[in-house]
């Protein structure tokens, strides 16, 4: 169901954007998407999280980039939230498999407990120990996210990163000479994993909303600002694109063909 409450282990459950210019990006999703938003003073400091919502539902967040990652050149980026039970364990699991911790485990007042992780090929990460934010409330419809995926050009190495760690296992998807992977929670697929679709595209993880007519929200994009990467085309799930926010940040839409159903 679209409302979520809850989130198995392993399961993408949010993501936030930091940018150069919060109040830019705030203007530009709201009217891409319809969001609307509920701004969350960060204890101790000058920070603004704010909370992207949807029907009333928190879906998404954007805040302002720290001024080191400025200074280091860091673009603006989304961010991929993925639920554990223990953000602690799973840092320590991530070193111990070959990855790396960029933030140790620290409590980000009562909502829940994060890390921020890099797997071995490079590709960044956080995990999320929920306490009273479980994740986003709406998932898979228009304006809110569908599906996260991880893109490295060495799955050989990333795959048994992320078994390790989250208990990931792996389905191939289609046929298998495309090399896209299905990664899994049990039965469900959670999330994807292929090699970069155009070379330059560093080790990330990209994220996807569902729009109910990509044609339609690339042209909204453009008309505010944007730069379209790859213009819509049709996948056997649906139509997608890729669109470069004005500031930088990188996402993905996804038109599906059929309602999704969780």
């Amino acid at each position: 169901m679209p409302a979520r409450s809850s989130y198995a282990p392993g399961t993408p459950s949010w993501v936030d954007v930091q940018t150069t210019d919060p109040a830019a990006a705030k203007t530009f999703y709201a009217a891409l998407f319809g969001w609307e938003y509920a701004d969350n003073p960060v204890e101790g400091t000058d920070a603004v999280y704010s909370m992207a919502e949807k029907n009333g539902q928190p879906v998404a967040a954007i805040s302002a980039q720290q001024p080191e990652q400025v200074q280091m050149g860091i673009p603006p980026m989304w961010n991929t939230y993925i639920t554990v039970e223990d953000a602690d364990a799973t840092a320590g699991k991530a070193e111990g498999a070959g990855g790396a911790v960029l933030a140790p485990a620290f409590d980000v007042m009562d909502a829940g407990r994060m890390a921020v992780l890099a797997d071995p090929t490079g590709a960044v990460f956080m995990v999320w120990q929920a306490k009273e934010h479980p994740g986003a409330a709406l998932v898979n419809e228009p304006g809110t996210l569908c599906w996260n995926e991880l893109m490295t050009t060495d799955l050989d190495t990333a795959l048994p990163f992320y078994g390790d760690v989250l208990g990931w296992t792996f389905d191939d998807f289609g046929d298998p000479a495309t090399t896209y992977k299905i990664c899994k929670v049990g039965d469900d697929g959670v999330a994807g994993a292929q090699p970069p679709p155009m070379e330059g595209i560093p080790p990330s993880w990209a994220v996807y909303f569902t729009v109910d007519d990509a044609d339609a929200i690339v042209e909204r994009a453009k008309v505010g600002g944007a730069t379209i990467l790859v213009e819509p085309f049709d996948i056997p799930i649906g139509r997608i694109a890729a669109i470069q926010d004005p500031q930088g940040a990188v996402f993905s839409i996804t038109q599906l063909a059929e309602p999704a159903v969780g």
